[in-house]
C-alpha cells in the first residue's frame, strides 16, 4: 500500500456515535422542526392566466404535509417495508416529496434516468424487483407503458399528469395518492433502521449491463455528516441549483439528501438547457458542476470577450495578473499586501462583471466532480474569483471521497473526507474505508468480490498519486489506461483535458489502444465555433461544414500542437479528426452527466477511427 495514505480528519467511530441510530427521515423532521416556515424548495410553473413563468415556493412544513399525505397514500396502495418504488421524474418539487414519503415507509425509493429506452425500463425494474413505478408525463409514461408487459413484479403505476390517467390501462392519477390520509412522520421514522435500502443507484453502464449500487439509510446519514464537516459553517437556507438526473449520486446526494438533513434551499431546473438562466435569476450560493458544464461556461466567456481584439489582448493581460494572485492564495494563504490592490482592481473591473455574466457572482462554495476537469479550465475560474474545488468519489461511496474547499492545490481532488482511510495499492490503485462505502451490488455478489475485499476497502479502479500532504491526483482509470502497439501505457484522459482547454474543442475522445500512436476524435464546441466563424466572415456555416473548412482544421492544429508540449512522443495526437455533430449528454457518446461512453464512440465511428490509421 502507498507510504502516504490519506486519513479523514476524525476517525469514523466519532460520525458514527452522531448517525448510528438516526435515519434520514429524523434528519428531515429536525430540519422541519428548526425552520417550519422558511423556503425549502423553489421552482416554477407557467401561470394559466397570465401565460407567464412565475416562481413557487414551499416551506418546510409545507413538504413535511406532502410527505404526510403521500406516504399515506402509497400505504393504501400496499407499499410497505422492503418494497422498491422506482420514479421517472424531472427535477421537480413533487420528486423530494415523493423519496421522502417512501422513505417514510421503510421502502425504497430508485430513480431511472429519463432518456432510458423501454428496454432498459423493464430491465432496471425488474431488476429492482419493483412492486410501484411513478412517472410525470407522456414521454416517460408512453415508454413504461412499453415496459410493463417485461416487469412481473410490477402492482401499480401512477401519473403525475392526471389527464394522461387511463383506469383501463390500470394508470391512476397520483391525486389520488396525495390525497391520502396523513401518517404520522414522528412514529414511522422510529421504525425505519438505519441499515435499511434508501436507494439503489444504477450505473450508467458504459463499460456493460448497470449495475446496482445499494445505499443504506447509514451510508448516506455519514456520508452528510462527513462532508458537511468540511464546508466550514452551516448551509442552511444557501441556494443551491438542481439541475442533473436525480437517478445521478452527485445530484441526489447535494440537492436531495444534503438538502433534506442540512436544510439548504432547492431550486428545481427541469432541463439542463435551461441552466444559463436558472443561474441568472437564482444567484446560487453553492453549485456543483459536471466538467461539461466548467467547459460550456468557459467558452461562452471566452466567446463574449474574444468578440473585440482589444478587450481580448486587455482580459488576457488580466487572467496574467489574476494567476499571480491565484497562486499566491494557493493552500488557503492570505493575499500579500502588495496583490491586494492589485487584486481588487482586477475584481472590480474585470472578473467580477464576467462572473455576474454567468450568474456565478454570489457562489460561495463552486464544486466540480462526476469526471475529470480540465486543469487549465479549473485554474480559469479560480483565477477570475470562482472558489472552484474539485470532488472525487463514486456511487459506491455515496458519491464524495476525497475533498477539499479551502487549501485547494489545483490538479488534485483533495484529500480524504472527515472518518475515511484512502490508499494506494502497488500498481497505484485508489482503495478507501470508510462508513461512506456501499454494502453491495444488488443481486450481484460476484461484481460486489471485485469491488470490496474482505477488509471492507473499496477498489476504485482509479489510478492515482497522493503527495507527502495527502493530497490525491487522479490519473485515470485503470481499465481505460490505453496501451499502445509499442507497448506505452498512456491516460486518454489527461490528452483529452490537455485539448479541451482550447474553447474551440468541445469534446475529445482519444484513441490509441493496440494502435502504433495516439489519434483524437474532435467535436468543436458550437457556440464557440459560430463565434469563430462570423468573426471570419463565414456566414451560413454550420457545425457539419465547420468540421471541414480548412481556416478551421488549421486552427485546431495549431491547438494539438500545443497541446503535445506537453506530453512525451509517445502521448503525443498525431492525427485527429473533426465530428461534425455535437455529442449530447445521455446519447451514444456521453453518458447522463455527459462522461465519455468509450465503447459506444469506438463503435459509432469504427470507420472514422480506421481512416485515421489507414491513410
Amino acid at each position: 500500500m502507498s507510504p502516504n495514505p490519506v486519513l479523514g480528519s476524525v476517525s469514523r467511530q466519532e460520525i458514527d456515535e452522531i448517525v448510528s441510530n438516526k435515519n434520514i427521515c429524523t434528519y428531515f423532521l429536525e430540519t422541519v422542526r428548526r425552520n417550519p416556515t422558511a423556503i425549502s424548495i423553489r421552482s416554477r410553473t407557467l401561470d394559466e392566466t397570465t401565460g407567464d413563468q412565475v416562481w413557487v415556493e414551499t416551506s418546510w412544513q409545507e413538504l413535511r404535509d406532502q410527505v404526510s399525505a403521500i406516504a399515506g397514500g402509497l400505504a393504501r396502495a400496499g407499499i410497505g417495508p422492503g418494497d422498491r418504488v422506482v420514479m421517472m421524474m424531472r427535477n421537480i418539487p413533487k420528486f423530494h416529496a415523493l423519496d421522502l414519503a417512501v422513505l417514510f415507509l421503510g421502502a425504497t425509493p430508485i430513480s431511472i434516468y429519463n432518456s432510458s429506452s423501454p428496454d432498459q425500463i423493464a430491465y432496471l425494474a425488474a431488476h429492482c424487483n419493483a412492486k410501484f413505478a411513478i412517472v410525470e408525463g407522456a414521454p416517460f409514461l408512453d415508454r413504461f407503458l412499453k415496459a410493463r408487459p417485461l416487469i412481473s413484479s410490477l402492482e401499480g403505476l401512477a401519473v403525475l399528469d392526471h389527464t394522461l390517467a387511463d383506469p383501463g390501462n390500470s394508470v391512476i392519477p397520483f391525486g389520488e395518492i396525495e390525497q391520502g390520509d396523513p401518517i404520522d412522520l414522528d412514529r414511522a421514522a422510529e421504525k425505519v433502521a438505519p441499515d435499511v435500502l434508501a436507494t439503489v443507484i444504477y450505473t450508467s453502464g458504459t463499460t456493460g449491463p448497470p449495475k446496482g449500487v445499494m445505499l443504506s439509510h447509514y451510508t448516506i446519514c455519514w456520508t452528510v455528516d462527513s462532508m458537511s464537516r468540511l464546508f466550514g459553517e452551516d448551509i442552511v437556507g444557501k441556494k443551491i441549483v438542481s439541475y442533473l438526473p436525480m437517478a445521478h449520486i452527485a445530484e441526489r446526494m447535494i440537492s436531495h439528501y444534503q438538502h433534506v438533513i442540512l436544510g439548504p434551499l432547492v431550486v428545481d431546473c427541469p432541463d439542463l438547457a435551461e441552466l444559463p438562466g436558472y443561474l441568472g435569476q437564482v444567484k446560487p450560493q453553492l453549485f456543483l458542476g459536471v466538467p461539461r458544464v466548467w467547459e460550456k461556461i468557459y467558452a461562452l466567456i471566452q466567446s463574449v470577450v474574444g468578440t473585440d481584439p482589444d478587450k481580448k489582448s486587455q482580459f488576457d493581460q488580466a487572467i496574467e495578473l489574476g494567476r499571480k494572485c491565484s497562486l499566491a492564495r494557493e493552500d488557503g494563504r492570505d493575499l500579500p499586501a502588495d496583490l491586494v490592490e492589485v487584486w481588487n482592481k482586477l475584481d472590480g473591473e474585470v472578473f467580477r462583471p464576467i462572473r455576474e455574466m454567468a450568474g456565478l457572482d454570489k457562489v460561495e462554495c463552486a464544486l466540480s466532480g462526476a469526471a475529470p476537469i480540465p486543469r487549465e479550465i479549473f485554474d480559469f475560474f479560480r483565477i477570475i474569483g470562482l472558489p472552484l474545488s474539485e470532488v472525487y468519489g463514486l456511487s459506491e461511496c455515496c458519491g464524495p471521497l476525497t475533498w477539499e474547499r479551502f487549501k485547494v492545490r489545483s490538479g488534485t481532488v483533495g484529500r480524504a473526507l472527515p472518518g475515511t482511510r484512502v490508499e494506494l495499492l502497488d500498481d497505484g490503485e485508489v482503495i478507501c474505508q470508510g462508513g461512506h462505502v456501499f454494502p453491495g451490488y444488488l443481486n450481484d455478489p460476484e461484481k460486489t468480490r471485485e469491488m470490496l475485499d474482505d477488509q471492507g476497502w473499496l477498489h476504485t479502479g482509479d489510478i492515482g498519486t497522493i503527495d507527502s500532504d495527502g493530497y490525491l491526483r487522479i490519473i485515470d482509470r485503470k481499465k481505460e489506461l490505453i496501451i499502445t502497439a509499442g507497448g506505452k501505457n498512456i491516460s486518454p484522459a489527461n490528452i483529452e483535458a490537455s485539448l479541451k482547454s482550447f474553447p474551440l474543442i468541445g469534446q475529445v475522445c482519444a484513441i490509441g489502444d493496440g494502435r502504433p500512436f495516439v489519434s483524437a476524435l474532435l467535436v468543436l464546441d458550437p457556440d464557440v465555433a459560430m463565434a469563430w466563424a462570423n468573426q471570419h466572415g463565414l456566414t451560413g456555416a454550420t457545425l457539419e461544414s465547420l468540421s471541414k473548412d480548412p481556416a478551421i482544421l488549421a486552427q485546431v492544429q495549431t491547438y494539438v500542437d500545443e497541446s503535445n508540449k506537453a506530453f512525451n512522443s509517445a502521448e503525443q495526437v498525431k492525427k485527429f479528426v473533426i465530428l461534425p455533430n455535437e455529442w449530447m449528454a445521455d446519447s451514444e457518446e456521453l453518458t447522463p452527466t455527459m462522461k465519455l461512453k468509450r465503447r459506444g464512440i469506438h463503435e459509432r465511428y469504427a470507420r472514422e477511427i480506421e481512416s485515421i490509421y489507414s491513410g
